[in-house]
């Protein structure tokens, strides 16, 4: 849409603004969060986990297992993350309000921050306990302990197989697909600690393995947690490379300058940019039309589909506007 405003000095400015679908020119392909295959992939994911960490709680209560324990706890945080970007992906399609003017996209950053943050409690939960129970270690059932992590791993590495073909594509999705293969790695650590203790009777090694399994969900939260924190904040979407944006808008023919360029992230597969442009004086409407359709297939590489710009002739205007 065009709007053609005449200021107090007669000088002329163009604002235009643009939603765009067209995501065929993206570096990294659309994700329908809505579609049947991941929200299948969510539901078997959500209803594997369930089980198991009833089955895994339940042993390791029985048993006396720490490892066990810590990691049916952390289980469960993934059935809940699941959950959570479950509910966020259906929100992300919700209509906008008057109140909430892009709908409820922003959920899905919201979600994958919040589910940071379970984690790092859960970290906090199992270092706590496992430095006690290291120098209080009690009798333990291998052979049990073996048996249960090594279904885990299968439950875990093909959920995060579910998930794998999409993980660079949705910072939720990222997460789940994390923290599925690390739980899958993390089973076949309490494996190996089931063998040791069921040949050697190291009780004390079912407590090494829970901070490690701490330390291995600590690491591999880290990063969606940087990731959601920035996007929340409305820094600049990871794979948006600002300088290489600012230098592929100035290639642009027609294009002299600009300022006041934002960009940030609508949620966790949608950007929105605005920028001031300053444009060649002669452009007739007509080109003005053409360097806007540039400009937004420039923008969609970078997954941008929502652009508010304002264009400038005048140098003079253009200058003020930036002090004012």
């Amino acid at each position: 849409m065009l709007i053609t405003q005449k200021n107090s000095r007669n000088l002329t400015k163009i604002s235009f603004m643009s939603h765009s679908h067209d995501h065929g020119h993206s570096h990294v392909p659309a994700l329908d969060l809505n579609s049947k295959k991941l929200r299948n992939a969510f539901y078997i994911g959500i209803f594997l986990n369930s089980a198991f960490v009833i089955i895994e709680a339940g042993v390791g209560w029985s048993q006396n297992s720490l490892a066990l324990l810590s990691d049916a706890g952390h289980n469960l945080s993934d059935v809940v993350s699941l959950i959570l970007a479950l509910i966020a992906f259906k929100l992300m399609y919700s209509k906008a309000t008057q109140s909430y003017t892009y709908g409820y996209k922003k959920v899905t950053v919201l979600v994958a921050l919040l589910n940071a943050l379970i984690l790092f409690a859960a970290v906090g939960g199992i270092i706590f306990e496992a430095v006690f129970r290291f120098y209080n270690p009690q009798p333990l059932q291998g052979k049990v302990m073996a048996i249960v992590a090594f279904i885990g791993i299968i439950i875990n590495a093909l959920t995060a197989y579910f998930f794998m073909k999409d993980k660079d594509k949705d910072l939720n999705i990222k997460g789940a697909y994390l923290h599925m293969a690390a739980d899958a790695l993390v089973s076949l650590g309490v494996v190996i600690a089931g063998v040791v203790i069921i040949y050697t009777d190291w009780f004390w090694l079912d407590a090494v393995m829970s901070i490690i399994i701490a330390l291995v969900i600590l690491y591999g939260t880290w990063s969606l947690f940087t990731q959601s924190l920035k996007l929340a904040l409305d820094g600049v979407p990871e794979g948006v490379d600002f300088n290489k944006l600012k230098e592929e808008i100035l290639a642009i023919d027609g294009v002299k300058d600009f300022k006041h360029l934002h960009i940030w992230a609508l949620s966790t597969t949608e950007n929105a940019l605005t920028a001031h442009l300053q444009v060649e004086k002669s452009l007739s409407h007509n080109e003005i039309e053409k360097l806007k359709d540039k400009v937004k297939h420039e923008l969609e590489h970078y997954n941008v589909h929502h652009t508010t710009l304002e264009i400038y002739f005048n140098d003079r205007e253009f200058l003020e506007e930036e002090m004012l």
